[in-house]
């Protein structure tokens, strides 16, 4: 599904820009409420797999819905059709992130839970730079033509519901459970431990400071590439990201991932640094590289983190929850960065991206010196 989503969304940004004309700021909106209804979502579907018992079930309407969006970006007209396909689609995201992540820590014994986690982000990540990638060579095939990628992308988004659909098997454990439903209650989320709520602190604070891919596109396009080739920015994290995630979570097995989880930090300043003071692709690939190894380093610790510090019974609930955080924070880091970039270019957008992650390096560091998670 990645591949055929990444196909999609790393040339959305250039065609709301460039064919229709937008603002940076409306992409910003755009952008950040696609993000976030996929996360905001999770936390009910999370919620809802953890009663149903059935995880399966949830990623399959998940997976099923984002299909199906996917032949509207080549009919679309206007751009209330794009919005309204980008809404719909991530919406299947959120429906099935939640149960498929609780899946993975299910099935995966704990001694190598993180590692589980780290192959799952980097095969998933295969797909976020294949996608580009296959991207780039339709447009290059097809003098830049929008719509024959989108259709191409059709594709891949159908194999991928039939995968889930007929080749992912429900562990007995959760069709016992099926049959004895428990109730749904409000009160469950007094079970999920401060530990946990302390993990949710920390991944809300550092999507502030890690707002919407899009405007690594839009920054590769400002320094002046080929819009055929402005998905290699997308192509070129992802590669570092999927490198990295399965040894970043390995290594999360062994020693204390909030070490991790510091050094990936460190590496969005690094990346916001560079990115802000860019005037040539080389140096904006640079920048995206750093980008990459911030995702690689702290996204499948979060998971994991999300996973030790749940009850088993509320897996579900607590990555729902742990999105529903992340979510808002993405909306409201992309439509800051959106504005400022219309306001005062993208300098400041990247700028203020790396203040925020000092704020979240420092923060961080101070709470677990005072309180190991």
């Amino acid at each position: 599904m990645d591949i055929s989503s990444e196909m999609i969304h790393a040339l959305l940004p250039i065609y709301f820009v460039t064919v229709l004309g937008t603002s940076m700021t409306t992409v910003g909106v755009i952008e950040g409420t696609a993000e976030a209804t996929a996360m905001i979502t999770k936390v009910f579907s999370g919620a809802l797999s953890d009663w149903l018992g059935k995880r399966k079930l949830l990623a399959v309407v998940g997976y099923g819905l984002a299909a199906l969006t996917k032949p509207v970006f080549p009919l679309a007209i206007t751009i209330s059709w794009f919005v309204a396909a980008r809404f719909i689609d991530r919406l299947g995201k959120g429906i099935r992130g939640a149960p498929r992540d609780a899946l993975v820590a299910d099935i995966a014994p704990e001694h190598v839970r993180g590692a589980s986690f780290g192959v799952r982000q980097s095969l998933d990540t295969v797909g976020a730079f294949m996608g580009p990638l296959l991207a780039i060579g339709l447009m290059l095939l097809t003098s830049n033509s929008f719509m024959l990628v989108f259709w191409v992308a059709v594709v891949p988004a159908f194999i991928a519901f039939a995968v889930m659909l007929f080749g992912v098997e429900e562990p007995a454990k959760h069709r016992q459970e099926a049959n004895a439903k428990r109730r749904l209650r409000l009160a469950d989320a007094t079970r999920l431990s401060r530990a946990f709520w302390a993990v949710v602190g920390i991944g809300t604070v550092l999507t502030l400071a890690r707002f919407s891919e899009a405007f690594l596109v839009l920054k590769a396009q400002t320094v002046g590439v080929p819009i055929a080739l402005v998905p290699a920015v997308l192509i070129a994290m992802n590669i570092v990201y999927a490198l990295v995630s399965y040894p970043a979570g390995a290594l999360s097995d062994r020693i204390n991932g909030n070490t991790i989880l510091l050094g990936g930090i460190g590496m969005l300043v690094i990346a916001d640094l560079i990115l802000a003071s860019s005037t040539a692709f080389p140096t904006v690939l640079v920048g995206v590289v750093f980008w990459g190894l911030h995702m690689g380093l702290t996204q499948g610790v979060l998971a994991t983190l999300v996973a030790d510090t749940a009850p088993e019974d509320l897996r579900g609930t607590a990555f729902g929850v742990f999105n529903l955080a992340s979510g808002v924070a993405m909306l409201v880091a992309s439509v800051i960065a959106g504005g400022l970039w219309d306001a005062f270019g993208p300098k400041m957008t990247f700028l203020t991206g790396a203040a925020f992650s000092v704020v979240s390096f420092t923060g961080f560091a101070i709470t677990r010196a005072r309180s190991p998670i």
